[in-house]
């Protein structure tokens, strides 16, 4: 654990008796003396506080802010120039080959564009941006600001007593919010499925703003292991595991992403890296479909469990990207890619594990209804 960086609310996690694990190259909290299921049920019942400072923040500026706009459009299949001021949009890097590079989230402050992409990729996505827009455009990644979440259906009435503007935000909204003292930069979005902010922060107040909210009673602090069921269970994505730089955007079930001015006939069709697979595939559909997937029984099948259309089938028809158990259903629950032939709700497939062919059925996504606030 030694060579790994720190986020700045490291002696915050140790006081409060996380157990700290690597991943994506920090020390982050995987879970707290509550534990994941606890935690996970804690954030669907009333509220939690993630520390989410791994991601990358990075400011986007031009001396035209349209022009700044413009430039990021050609590097992701979103509608940038459509986004209105104090809204944000959820986005992708595609490569020439129609793969997805990163996923990120992109938010219009007026005069710069505010970018938070994932921790493991923030580095290339820096280089891709700067290879890319510079000198047109500044690219700057924040090395000043930690970033918190606070989640679920108490969320709005915990950040409401800091300011009560919080309650007029609409999902995806984003504003400049006093908490505790601090400037912070809120939004109206998560990835646990549930009504909730993300929070950037300076980071001289990180931990002042952390423990202003967690003082209040609906508050525990969530770990990377709950994060990780909670968004299951929402259906989302885990980069690395359900999208990687192989899967196009519309077998990852992202076509929804894709605005209509970017799509075959739009204003702005195409101009975006792998437009050249991932249009027909809008149009044409793809040959595989990431799916919701239920086991029987209580074995979660994790991900890189082969699928197969029968307990004797010799050729597989799908792989298990995430696997695990989900708390909210009291079951095992996944996601992963089949055929689009085996892909319908309801299809019975197998999974392999460790030797043996279990039953498993497709299933609708999210496994949870989102509890977004339109």
């Amino acid at each position: 654990m030694s060579d790994l960086k720190r986020t700045p609310l490291y002696d915050l996690h140790i006081a409060l008796g996380a157990k700290m694990v690597p991943f994506a190259g920090y020390e982050m909290p995987v879970q707290y003396p509550m534990g994941v299921m606890k935690e996970h049920l804690q954030c669907r019942a009333a509220a939690g506080l993630f520390d989410v400072s791994h991601m990358g923040q990075v400011v986007l500026r031009a001396a035209d802010p349209e022009r700044a706009k413009a430039a990021l459009e050609r590097l992701i299949p979103q509608d940038v120039l459509g986004l209105g001021e104090g809204r944000q949009r959820y986005g992708f890097f595609t490569n020439d080959a129609g793969g997805i590079e990163d996923d990120l989230m992109f938010a219009n402050r007026g005069d710069h564009l505010f970018v938070v992409v994932n921790a493991a990729c923030k580095d290339a996505d820096v280089a891709r941006l700067r290879a890319a827009l510079e000198p047109e455009v500044t690219v700057k990644l924040l090395e000043n600001r930690a970033l918190l979440a606070v989640q679920g259906p108490k969320a709005e009435a915990v950040l409401a007593e800091h300011h009560p503007m919080v309650a007029e935000m609409r999902f995806m909204d984003v504003a400049t919010v006093p908490i505790a003292g601090a400037e912070c930069w809120v939004s109206r979005s998560g990835y646990t499925g549930e009504d909730g902010y993300e929070i950037s922060v300076p980071l001289a107040a990180a931990k002042d703003v952390a423990q202003a909210l967690l003082a209040h009673e609906d508050v525990e602090p969530i770990g990377l292991g709950a994060r990780d069921s909670l968004r299951l269970e929402a259906g989302l994505c885990l980069y690395g595991h359900d999208i990687d730089a192989t899967t196009s955007p519309v077998e990852a079930g992202l076509t929804w992403a894709i605005h209509t001015v970017r799509r075959v006939g739009g204003d702005r069709e195409g101009g975006f890296p792998g437009a050249g697979r991932v249009l027909p595939e809008i149009t044409e559909g793809a040959a595989r479909k990431r799916v919701g997937l239920l086991p029987e029984g209580r074995a979660p099948m994790r991900d890189g469990t082969v699928l197969f259309a029968s307990a004797e089938a010799d050729t597989p028809v799908g792989t298990v990207t995430s696997g695990g158990f989900g708390p909210t259903l009291g079951a095992p629950v996944a996601m992963g890619y089949v055929d689009a032939a085996h892909a319908g709700v309801g299809t019975a497939l197998f999974g392999e594990v460790r030797g043996k062919r279990l039953p498993v059925s497709v299933a609708k996504l999210p496994f949870v209804a989102a509890g977004f606030k339109r």
